[in-house]
């Protein structure tokens, strides 16, 4: 009964997240070398396509699901990604990547980017957040929904001085506090903010990414196709004849090539548990890129059509 109940709640959440762009997923060729953008407060590079595991990776210990998400991890490394984002409010997540990368043999080319989500012991979660992925830093921890942010700020930029972290951040999703979100980045000393941003949410273009750009600030673009809402309401519109002129083959293509072309926009981190949309997502890094008018174009097509 265990294992049936698994395996219905795995396609469950394969269908909610879905991020094909159509019940018949188009053939993508191996991708060209996916492009690359600067963390800004360091100068390294980071593939500007990351993976999220937000409800993808919350599979337990079912092994069909354990399983699906390292071939997801396998195949995002081999098309050159690194960032692999995580939370400790992401059930088993945590415990899903650490398994994956186990078995893939602890790649050194993964950037690990995780979160601190407690009111009190930060450093307690953080150290069984490690654990859980199996690796003996994190290279990004980010305050989570800026919870007791006054706390563990402080904690994460110790840890940075320490040499026990490469940098620190802050997140929010869904537009929420966005006016704390702005007072931080302009008052701390932090490398990275991530934020919800897409063709249709783009609150953030008015002050959130002028302000990363002039404090160099890192940006991680979240829910990118709102946890599937936009790729399953574009499925049923074909695809407009302007998508060849940027090699896009879906629109899970076009959204994120519309996110990443943005040039304060750092990394892309959409969620999948299924290695065709992993494939598309990461082949949408490479090629050419929509200039802002094509932008603003697509902003507006989309937004007609959702």
């Amino acid at each position: 009964m265990q294992n049936k109940l698994s395996i219905r709640r795995r396609r469950i959440l394969q269908a909610m997240v879905s991020l094909g762009a159509g019940a018949t997923m188009p053939v993508f060729a191996a991708p060209a070398p996916i492009a690359t953008r600067a963390i800004p407060s360091s100068g390294e590079a980071i593939p500007l396509i990351g993976l999220g595991s937000w409800i993808t990776f919350n599979v337990g210990n079912d092994p069909a699901g354990r399983a699906e998400a390292t071939d997801v991890m396998r195949n995002f490394l081999a098309a050159g990604g690194r960032m692999i984002d995580s939370s400790p409010m992401y059930g088993s997540a945590q415990e899903v990547i650490g398994n994956g990368l186990s078995t893939l043999g602890r790649p050194a080319a993964v950037f690990s980017a995780d979160k601190v989500w407690t009111s009190s012991g930060g450093r307690q979660q953080i150290a069984e957040s490690r654990r859980r992925w199996g690796v003996p830093k994190f290279d990004l921890l980010q305050v989570h929904n800026l919870l007791d942010w006054e706390r563990q700020l402080p904690l994460l930029f110790a840890m940075k001085k320490a040499g026990q972290l490469r940098y620190v951040g802050i997140t929010t999703s869904e537009g929420r506090r966005h006016a704390d979100i702005v007072k931080l980045m302009a008052s701390q000393p932090i490398d990275f903010v991530q934020v919800t941003y897409n063709a249709v949410d783009r609150e953030v273009e008015q002050r959130i990414l002028p302000l990363a750009r002039e404090r160099k600030i890192a940006v991680i673009a979240n829910r990118p196709f709102r946890q599937g809402d936009l790729t399953q309401a574009l499925r049923r519109h074909p695809l407009p004849p302007w998508a060849a002129e940027i090699g896009c083959k879906s629109w899970a293509q076009v959204l994120l090539k519309f996110i990443v072309s943005h040039p304060d926009i750092t990394c892309a981190i959409p969620a999948t548990s299924q290695v065709a949309h992993v494939r598309e997502n990461m082949a949408a890094g490479a090629g050419p890129m929509p200039d802002a008018a094509l932008r603003s174009r697509i902003s507006a097509h989309v937004g007609r059509l959702v």
